[in-house]
């Protein structure tokens, strides 16, 4: 398994996580319909959509505008929230993956971590609000244990992992955000849809890595 990545492999990686996310949208819905509109597996299809048509348009550009352009369609495309804080973390990766040619672990730590912190810079949620940060930040303390010598499908995956046991940890929480904030303790004994979403699409960029 090679030790580093490319620039372009980031668009394996958004591949992965778009179809990662068409093949759980039905599931985030019905995480949703539980404590919100029901719509969140929808916003994040027409999100990864977006993400497909911008790679598709922009397949003669650099990776950095990729993840660019992209952001910017899924601000456009997603409903609710889910546009501005996905396409916000987008847009971080590009930012952070800058003009780089080659990315060890520890570098891709870093890319990623930019995105997390650029889409938290646009939410006030916080670790045990219920929202898409409680399985991001842990994300990006996993990420945090990057080494040279370590693979970054390894990285990711691990990263995916941390995300997973963040979002599954949401079914203990009172939500503080949306329309779940409202449930009281009707909202416990359910994941956060978002959360949900944000492990899911960890776990696709690591599967389209790792292909």
């Amino acid at each position: 398994m090679s030790k580093t990545i490319q620039p372009g492999d980031f668009i394996r990686m958004l591949r992965g996580a778009a179809a990662k996310i068409r093949a759980n949208h039905d599931r985030l819905s019905k995480l949703d319909s539980a404590i919100g509109d029901g719509d969140h597996g929808i916003a994040m299809l027409r999100a990864m959509e977006a993400v497909e048509r911008a790679i598709e348009e922009y397949s003669c550009a650099g990776p950095k505008e990729v993840l660019a352009k992209a952001g910017w369609a899924v601000m456009s495309a997603a409903g609710g929230s889910t546009g501005p804080l996905l396409g916000s973390f987008l847009m971080g990766l590009g930012a952070g993956l800058g003009e780089a040619v080659e990315l060890d672990s520890p570098a891709l730590a870093a890319v990623v971590q930019r995105g997390i912190g650029q889409m938290h810079s646009h939410s006030k949620a916080q670790a045990g609000d219920k929202t898409m940060m409680d399985a991001l930040l842990p994300a990006a303390a996993a990420l945090a244990g990057a080494t040279a010598e370590m693979a970054p499908a390894e990285l990711l995956t691990r990263a995916a992992e941390a995300a997973a046991r963040g979002a599954e940890s949401t079914k203990d929480m009172p939500a503080k955000f949306g329309r779940a904030r409202h449930l009281g303790p009707r909202a416990l004994g359910h994941a956060d849809p978002g959360a949900t979403s944000m492990a899911l699409l960890l776990a696709g960029f690591a599967e389209g890595l790792a292909r």
